[in-house]
């Protein structure tokens, strides 16, 4: 994995550097066995997953690969026992996680729902005590631990601002264990890989209508409360049971004019990500256009596009247009071959434009209150 259209009014454009956010992996529960691929499946190019996921950590100069698998969480005895209270929640199976967070399944007797808890917890400084707390691992790791425990923070407040029927809400965050935990409602649904796996080229116009303007108009919100996501995916979006979509993770989250430097980690996702994000350039709404239009081009072609490094040194798009004429509105199609530009300056100039420009002026109405 790796990863801005100006901001209406005062947001201005700003480079972000080392203040990319960890992610995790999509975070819902998927019943069906088999369909929930772990981070370590992922490669570039795959119609499910699209795209190889890297960390970066600070000072190192490079890019790294996956995160562990669950069952590599499970087997390093980090994970919260299942039972174990934890204010109010009894926590349950380990749903997932990136390098720096576990996931679980969670309830709450009081109000008879289910909920996902995602913990802080950077599994290569950590260890568990008998009492469930954690503590970094080595006297070299207590800062980067600290560090990164700010980003997590942020993470959380981020996302607790942010309320739109299709973006994911945080219920509540609180400290405890020596470390931060992040309370979300629990959807039933599957993400876009599924769909993507089973159905792709069959993934209809009344498909696209039906998933994309929502999730492009709460990403519009999200820019206008000076947030932007930077992870859009496949991974991070939910058809729920009742069919309305939903974006999920906020762990790469950033506002445009933060200047802190938490020297945290960095996430990427080929495929997914414009270059300004491999090459610390700058950032904003017109970074997650390049994302969306980049998950509606993997609905419509099975794959991911070719990561944006490669595609630099020429490496070559489906040119949607000419191939898929006739299957999709022209409209769509080049709205997404313009959001996938690699100059940022040439790509639609705000959220709401790409979709005016996708699935016409009246798609990003709904959510707009």
């Amino acid at each position: 994995m790796v990863y801005r259209t100006q901001f209406p009014g005062q947001v201005s454009r700003r480079t972000l550097g080392n203040t990319a956010r960890e992610r995790g992996h999509a975070l819902w529960h998927i019943k069906s066995p088999g369909l929930w691929p772990t981070a370590s499946a992922a490669r570039p190019g795959t119609a499910s997953n699209s795209g190889e996921k890297l960390y970066c950590i600070p000072g190192c100069g490079r890019w790294i690969t996956p995160a562990p698998a669950t069952a590599n969480i499970m087997a390093s005895r980090l994970p919260l026992q299942n039972g174990y209270v934890l204010k109010g929640y009894t926590v349950g199976e380990v749903l997932g996680g990136g390098g720096f967070s576990l996931v679980y399944l969670a309830s709450n007797e009081l109000e008879r729902h289910k909920f996902v808890i995602k913990e802080y917890c950077p599994q290569d400084l950590v260890t568990r005590n008998p009492d469930g707390s954690l503590e970094p691992n080595t006297p070299l790791s207590q800062m980067p631990f600290r560090n990164g425990l700010e980003k997590f923070r942020f993470e959380a407040q981020r996302m607790s601002t942010v309320r739109h029927p299709n973006v994911i809400s945080v219920a509540e965050y609180f400290e405890a264990n020596q470390t931060l935990y992040m309370v979300m409602p629990h959807e039933e649904g599957r993400d876009l890989r599924w769909f993507i796996n089973k159905l792709a080229g069959d993934l209809d116009w009344d498909f696209m209508q039906q998933v994309f303007p929502p999730i492009g108009d709460g990403l519009w919100r999200m820019h206008q409360q000076g947030v932007v996501h930077l992870d859009v995916k496949p991974a991070n979006v939910l058809l729920r049971t009742s069919g309305q979509p939903l974006l999920l993770d906020f762990g790469a989250a950033q506002t445009i004019d933060n200047d802190d430097r938490f020297g945290s980690f960095q996430t990427l996702t080929h495929g997914f990500a414009p270059p300004e994000q491999y090459l610390d350039g700058d950032l904003g709404p017109w970074t997650d256009i390049y994302g969306l239009a980049a998950t509606i081009y993997n609905c419509i072609t099975g794959t991911s596009p070719p990561p944006a490094l490669k595609r630099r040194e020429g490496a070559a798009l489906e040119k949607l247009t000419v191939s898929r004429a006739g299957a999709y509105p022209y409209t769509l199609l080049k709205a997404v071959e313009d959001a996938l530009s690699l100059d940022q300056s040439l790509r639609p100039k705000d959220m709401h434009a790409f979709l005016s420009l996708a699935f016409g002026a009246s798609s990003h109405q709904s959510g707009n209150t």
